[in-house]
């Protein structure tokens, strides 16, 4: 099935009376809402953070499409590890949004989301947490910090199949990616990367953020980075996908909700293939 193509309502910002709401808050109101009605959307905070400013709760989403006649197929979708990269949290909202009303595109599927992964550096717009730490640059190295235990608890309990996670770069004037973990990665992150070009351009350079690309994908990465147990077999698909910051915010989250619809398509047509043989 291909995705549906991006309702430009949808990215539309509404006028609201004012009021006082955190940041957190007004971008999870219209997932709160649809969790109140669908019988897609659950709510389910994934945990607290305490600091000196008080206490902060990691946002946490289920979504649960329609069965789809095998194993269901678990995805986490991660969003704002920093918290100055709003783009792809405010796609994660725009995606269950779509999702609600054509539940199909998710048949099969449960996909947790986390919109918000940096509570703290979301709240006053930075990329580290309120800690002063990457946190993009913890995992699986014994970390304390709070955010990133509670996320690698995650991370073991759920044995996810696929790991995407939703990036914007201030260095690159165009889209990109990062592959690791099982093989089929490669088969996913081509024609992802097509969908989202059809908005914004791919980044041809032979070298971006420091490795080496060919055609938007890079296969190395950082050490620490948000992704699968080490020691945990057998290993998920693991994307990075990267946005240019300095795009404008709506059409990010256009890239990134068309890149994220054709992942979810491609997947099931490649589990369905590999069911058959």
């Amino acid at each position: 099935m291909s995705p549906i193509p991006s309702s430009p309502a949808l990215f539309r910002r509404p006028t609201l009376p004012s009021r006082t709401v955190s940041p957190i808050q007004e971008l999870l109101d219209p997932l709160d809402e649809i969790a109140r009605w669908s019988p897609n959307l659950i709510r389910k905070p994934g945990g607290t953070i305490d600091d000196e400013n008080g206490s902060l709760t990691l946002p946490r989403y289920l979504f649960l499409g329609p069965q789809g006649g095998g194993e269901t197929l678990r995805i986490g979708l991660f969003a704002a590890i920093h918290g100055d990269e709003p783009a792809g949290a405010h796609a994660l909202v725009k995606l269950i949004q779509e999702l609600d009303r054509s539940p199909d595109l998710a048949a099969g599927y449960c996909l947790f989301v986390y919109p918000v992964c940096n509570p703290g550096g979301f709240e006053d717009g930075t990329r580290h947490s309120r800690r002063g730490k990457d946190l993009n640059r913890e995992f699986w190295v014994d970390s304390r910090e709070p955010e990133v235990r509670l996320l690698q608890s995650e991370l073991w309990a759920h044995a996810f199949h696929g790991i995407i996670s939703l990036h914007s770069d201030d260095t690159s004037d165009g889209l990109y990616g990062f592959v690791s973990g099982a093989t089929l990665t490669e088969l996913l992150i081509e024609p992802a990367l097509k969908a989202a070009s059809q908005i914004l351009p791919r980044n041809a350079s032979a070298l971006i953020d420091g490795f080496s690309a060919s055609d938007g994908i890079i296969r190395e990465g950082y050490q620490g980075i948000l992704r699968a147990p080490p020691q945990k077999g057998p290993h998920p698909f693991e994307i990075i996908l990267e946005t240019p910051s300095k795009a404008p915010q709506l059409l990010q989250e256009r890239a990134f909700v068309a890149a994220l619809q054709t992942i979810l398509s491609e997947y099931r047509k490649v589990i369905s293939y590999a069911a058959d043989l």
